[in-house]
Formats: C-alpha cells, sequence, structure tokens
C-alpha cells in the first residue's frame, strides 16, 4: 500500500524492534525518509528543543545521510594551489567529537582502516588569521583539516585533496566515534551516573547508507563494525538502518537480532510504499525476487518504462553472479556474440546513467517494451527461476 513519507516515518515510530533494516534501490527515497523521519520526531521535542536542533542535548534522533557531508567544505585555495583545507561548518556534532571528548586519534584510526593506512588527517590548533581587509580573526581548533599521504621512505606528501569517495569515509569515521561514545554512554543505566547528559532525549539512531564510497572489502569492514556497535547497545535506543547494497543488508540481517527488515519502493505516482521482508525473502539473494517481481508487473498492467531496463539488468548482472558467469552478458539470447551484443547495447542504451542517455524520450516505444518482456522470459525461462504457473502466453 503506497503512503506519503510522514507514514511511513510513523510506521517506523511505532515499531518495537531494536533494529529496522532498509533495502531500497537507487532513487527509491531513502534520503528522504530520513529527513522525514527527523522531522517527525520534531514533534516530541520538548518545548524550545526544535528551534535549537544544533545542540546535541536537544537531540531524540542521531542520523547519517547524504547531507550530513554539508557539514564539511572545501578551501582549495585556487591562488597558489597549495593549502587544500577540508573546512568544518560550525556545529555541535564535531564540537563534542573533537573539543568535548578528545576522539581526533579515534577518528584517523577509522578513516584509515576504511581507506588506506598512508592516508593522515590532521587537524589544526586554534591560530589568528586575517581576511581579505587586514583584520584579525580565531581560527578555533578542529575547524579545519589537511591531509597528507605517506610515500615511504620516511617521506610524506602534504596538503594533497582527497577523493569525494575519501571525504565521505572521512565524515563518516566522524560519526562512527560519535556513535561509538553515544551507546557507551547510554549503557550506564542510571542517569545520574553518565558523564554527560547530552544524550538522555536520545531514542533513534537513523543511518542511511553509509556505504556508498567503499570497496567491498572496506565495505565488510565497516558492516562488522556497525553490527558490532549494534549488539554492544544495552539501552532502549533504536537503530534505522537503510542501504542500497545487499552485502551490507544481508551481513546486518544475519548479524543483528530483534529487527524488522523492509523493501523501500517508489511507485508511478511517486508515493512509496514499505513492504515487510520475512523468512526467505531477507536471505542472501532475495531481492533478485523483488526485480523479477516489479518487472512482471510492469509487464502485466502493460507499464514497462524506461527504469524497467535498469531492473533487467541489475537481474541479469545478479544472477550471472550468482551462477558463476565472468559476464552477466553470457546470459543474453543469440547464438551468436554478434546477436547477444545488440540485446546487450539496447539494455545499456536505456539504462545508462549519462547525460545523452537521460535526454532520450522517457516513454518507450511498443517493440521497446516488447524487449523487457523477451528478455525477462529468456532468463526466467532458461536459468533455473522456479515457475508457479505459466507467466508468458
Amino acid at each position: 500500500m503506497s503512503k506519503e513519507l510522514k507514514d511511513l516515518a510513523k510506521q517506523l515510530k511505532e515499531t518495537n524492534k531494536k533494529v529496522q533494516l532498509i533495502y531500497a534501490f537507487n532513487g527509491s527515497g531513502k534520503t528522504r525518509l530520513s529527513r522525514a523521519f527527523k522531522d517527525f520526531l520534531a514533534a516530541d521535542m520538548e518545548p524550545g528543543g526544535v528551534d535549537n536542533q544544533s545542540e546535541l542535548s536537544k537531540k531524540n534522533v542521531l542520523y547519517y545521510n547524504a547531507f550530513t557531508e554539508d557539514l564539511f567544505y572545501w578551501d582549495n585555495d585556487l591562488l597558489n594551489d597549495e593549502a587544500r583545507v577540508l573546512k568544518v561548518h560550525p556545529n555541535a556534532f564535531t564540537d563534542w567529537v573533537f573539543k568535548e571528548q578528545g576522539q581526533d586519534r579515534n577518528v584517523v584510526s577509522h578513516f584509515q582502516r576504511y581507506t588506506n593506512p598512508k592516508l593522515t588527517p590532521h587537524f589544526n590548533e586554534e591560530y589568528i588569521s586575517e581576511d581579505s581587509e587586514g583584520k584579525q580573526k580565531i581560527v578555533p581548533a578542529f575547524t579545519e583539516v589537511t591531509f597528507s599521504f605517506e610515500r615511504g621512505n620516511n617521506e610524506s606528501e602534504p596538503n594533497i585533496k582527497i577523493s569525494k569517495g575519501e571525504e565521505s569515509n572521512f565524515v563518516w569515521s566522524v560519526f562512527y566515534s560519535l556513535l561509538e561514545q553515544v551507546i557507551d554512554v547510554l549503557n550506564v543505566v542510571e542517569e545520574s551516573d553518565r558523564e554527560t547528559d547530552k544524550f538522555n532525549q536520545l531514542k533513534y539512531v537513523f543511518i542511511d547508507d553509509p556505504v556508498s564510497s567503499l570497496d567491498e572489502n572496506h565495505l565488510m569492514q565497516l558492516a562488522v563494525d556497525l553490527a558490532s556497535l549494534i549488539k554492544k547497545s544495552t539501552s532502549s535506543i533504536k537503530f534505522i538502518v537503510s542501504t542500497h547494497d545487499t552485502t551490507f543488508y544481508n551481513f546486518l540481517h544475519n548479524e543483528l537480532k530483534s529487527k524488522a527488515c523492509y523493501l523501500l519502493e517508489r511507485l508511478e505516482d511517486n508515493t512509496v510504499s514499505l513492504v515487510e521482508k520475512n523468512g526467505d525473502s531477507n536471505t542472501s539473494f532475495f531481492y533478485h525476487l523483488d526485480l523479477k517481481r516489479q518487472l512482471e508487473s510492469a509487464i502485466e498492467q502493460g507499464n514497462v518504462q524506461r527504469y524497467h531496463f535498469t531492473f533487467l539488468r541489475n537481474l541479469y548482472e545478479k544472477t550471472s553472479s550468482f551462477l558463476g558467469y565472468p559476464r552477466w552478458s553470457a546470459l543474453l539470447p543469440g547464438d551468436s556474440e554478434e546477436n547477444k551484443e545488440a540485446y546487450l547495447n539496447r539494455i545499456i542504451q536505456f539504462s545508462s546513467h549519462d547525460t545523452l542517455a537521460n535526454a532520450q524520450p522517457l516513454h518507450l516505444k511498443p517493440e521497446e517494451k516488447q524487449i523487457v518482456k523477451f528478455l525477462l522470459k529468456h532468463l526466467v525461462d532458461n536459468y533455473s527461476y522456479w515457475q508457479e504457473v505459466e507467466e508468458y502466453a
């Protein structure tokens, strides 16, 4: 059943589970859902709390999503191209991690574990600088970050600009260090015995897709770390984790107890649906069946859209990976590479995310819709998909 995001936020809030796992394809609305959840919980704040969301003590939800990265921005020194600095907007989040708790070394350790041991962040101490008008101003400590790379032979390349993926990993490392502290503090049962009262109102942690920039090895490291941290939590705090990555989802599903599992879908009318997943639909290959189901539904209703070529490609990719084929195109119909290449090019044409492809008409011609139906039938008929009835006339 389709719902508005605020309805899904209410559903998540009212679910009495320690962990809620959400699987969703990119573009389904994961980040918008995390924002809607935060806004929905704002209504529960005590008077005066909503107006000052920058204070950690006023928060009832701690959340990580793409907007968390907006706390950081680059000063690229366009004039001299020498001092590349990642600057930090003033916020209670990083102030508590660095200034109050002195977590800078832990952040460095986490960051290097997810990226490269030779890549090192360096945090500034407080200093005085001059602006363009010659006026002096104080630059607070831990508001600027530079990066160096160890080249060997005790040589270090300073002031490098890290990649966007490495920057995302750095932001996650800061958040993860905060989350470690939050769990340790809240695990103390008596509020009067806790080292700080800043998290006493915290009820939820919402983590939206922390894996988008990780390779598979570092992805598993993050999954292991996060699962261990959640299991370590003994307080009443609840965790909501959304992801588009099946490996990450399945690891957390297998590791964590007392959980609810969902598939988030964006529907044709731009509403969303949160479908609870139970039993075998949560196993390591579960979501290929959801792809298959959505394709079959679109074909049956005569509503095949361009994005269904992306679903079809994903289904071929996951099926070929599961069966051990080196390339998903090997599963395409045709008695020659030339014939397979024709179907391959057609799928790539409609599933590509590049600018030229997106400039093409959104509506498909009848013969293009027929390609989706034909290629799905070929995959189901030839690669051991279970069929209850004859589904294609």
